[in-house]
This record gives C-alpha cells, sequence and structure tokens, in this order.
C-alpha cells in the first residue's frame, strides 16, 4: 500500500529473515527492522529514543507482543512476565510514541487483545499472580488489561485525530505457547491444523490499521472486522482509570511522558 514498515523483534536473525521475505513478496525495500526485548522497560525506552531520532511519521502502531506462560515467570525488571509483555509494553511503547502519532494525526493505534478476555478479572490485590499463579487467568487478565487500555486511551485522544480500537484475531497458529516445554513444543503443529493461519488472524488487524470504514471510528473491539461486545468489565470507567494508574507507576510513564524520561 506504499507504507514504510517497521518491525521490531527480539532476535535479529528471525527478523532479518522476515524483512527479506516481505521485500521479496512486495517488490518494496521500505521495511525496517528494529531489536527490542519488549519484556524490559529499558529495551522498551530505548527502541522509543531510537525510532524519535529518526524524526519520521507514525502514522499507524500496531501493538501485538503475546505470552502465555504455564508456570509464574519474572522479568529482569522484577515484574510478571505475561503481564508485563502483553500488557505493559503495550502501555508503555504507546505512551513513549504518543506525541509522534498525535504530530502525524490522522493516525491509528491498534492493539491486538483476544477473546480469551473472557476469562480474566481485573485482581489489583494480585495483578502479577504472587499469591496465586494460574495460566488461565493471566492469560485472560492480561487481554482484558488490552481492552481496558484501548477504551480508556481512546476517551483520552477524543478530539485529537487519533483512533485507538483493538482485535480479537481468532486463534492463530503462530506457536503462542510453544515456549512451555517439550510436550506444548511437539503439540503446537497438531493443535495449528484447527487455528487460523497468520495470514488470516492478521486480516482484522490490517483492517483497523489501512480501511477507510473504519476511519474516525475510536474506542471499539472487532471481531473479523466487525464491531463486537467485549466483557462487561471492560466498561467499567473505574477499572480502566484504576488500571492506567496502576500501569503508569509500574512502568514509569504516563500521558505527559517522552522517551527520554529516566527508568
Amino acid at each position: 500500500m506504499g507504507a514504510a514498515l517497521t518491525l521490531v523483534c527480539r532476535d535479529r536473525t528471525r527478523g532479518e529473515k522476515v524483512v527479506e521475505e516481505i521485500q521479496q513478496q512486495t517488490g518494496s525495500q521500505a521495511v525496517n527492522l528494529m531489536l527490542a526485548d519488549l519484556s524490559l522497560h529499558e529495551s522498551i525506552r530505548k527502541l522509543a529514543r531510537e525510532f524519535l531520532a529518526r524524526v519520521e511519521p507514525l502514522h499507524i502502531l500496531v501493538n501485538n507482543a503475546g505470552l502465555f506462560n504455564l508456570k509464574r515467570e519474572l522479568t529482569a525488571d522484577g515484574r510478571e512476565t505475561v503481564f508485563a509483555v502483553n500488557h505493559l509494553s503495550y502501555f508503555m511503547l504507546t505512551l513513549l510514541l504518543l506525541d509522534r502519532i498525535k504530530q502525524s494525526a490522522p493516525a491509528r493505534i491498534v492493539n491486538v487483545a483476544s477473546a480469551a478476555h473472557l476469562w480474566g478479572r481485573m485482581d489489583f490485590d494480585d495483578l502479577e499472580g504472587a499469591r496465586r499463579y494460574r495460566s488461565r487467568q493471566s492469560y485472560g487478565q492480561s487481554k482484558l488489561a488490552n481492552i481496558l487500555f484501548t477504551y480508556e486511551l481512546a476517551r483520552r485522544l477524543q478530539g485529537t485525530g487519533v483512533s485507538v480500537n483493538c482485535a480479537h484475531p481468532g486463534a492463530v497458529a503462530t506457536g503462542l505457547g510453544a515456549n512451555n516445554g517439550m510436550l506444548a513444543k511437539l503439540l503446537m503443529p497438531l493443535i495449528g491444523l484447527f487455528m487460523r493461519s497468520p495470514e488470516q488472524g492478521a486480516e482484522t488487524q490490517i483492517y483497523l490499521a489501512c480501511s477507510p470504514e473504519v476511519e474516525g471510528i475510536s474506542g471499539n473491539y472487532f471481531v473479523d472486522c466487525k464491531p463486537a461486545q467485549s466483557a462487561a468489565e471492560s466498561y467499567n470507567l473505574e477499572v480502566a482509570r484504576r488500571l492506567w494508574e496502576v500501569s503508569a507507576k509500574m512502568t514509569g510513564v504516563d500521558l505527559d511522558s517522552n522517551a527520554a524520561a529516566p527508568a
């Protein structure tokens, strides 16, 4: 579509392979690779600083980091890994880049959520599962957080020319969960036979990023390229406000933040 694309990957070798594939399939050389570990706050800050230093517009930001852990793990920052990757990375990177996004308006932010948010509830007394870790609840809570963040950010960005929406991509054969031991790794190819392909799973995100049909539409949850109802708790304004405040405290980032802010 003529856009310049920037991919954020953890692994340079795998990232460079994807960049090459996109360039070959599209004939466009306007594909860039940036490296970051989105579980780590300083890595996210470094990513934001490096992107902002390029002095380029940012018309579309798609947040699509995702992790499912059967056992509780902590990042090097001491955060529970699923909550850190699935929610805090969205919150932190988006706000660090937000001034550039607003300067680039009309612009769009797309957060990849999941119907798995129906499994979760915001347990503010034990957000990171320190007292009791349950993998299903942890993942569901992180996806509910994606939707609450989307709705709250959309409210705060009214009138800026920046829209914010989220999507359930479906059950997609991307290898999510294959990090949970040898049995999971062996089962994933079999399970993948009954799941959507990555190309099918990307359709709603691409629709939200590019379609003129959603121009100016903000604060919605989409399934199969259509608006859908999310869980009742996702519309709770008090829960959304509290999640925002907790996330800002955890990351040291808020609406008035910038990429040069101290860690």
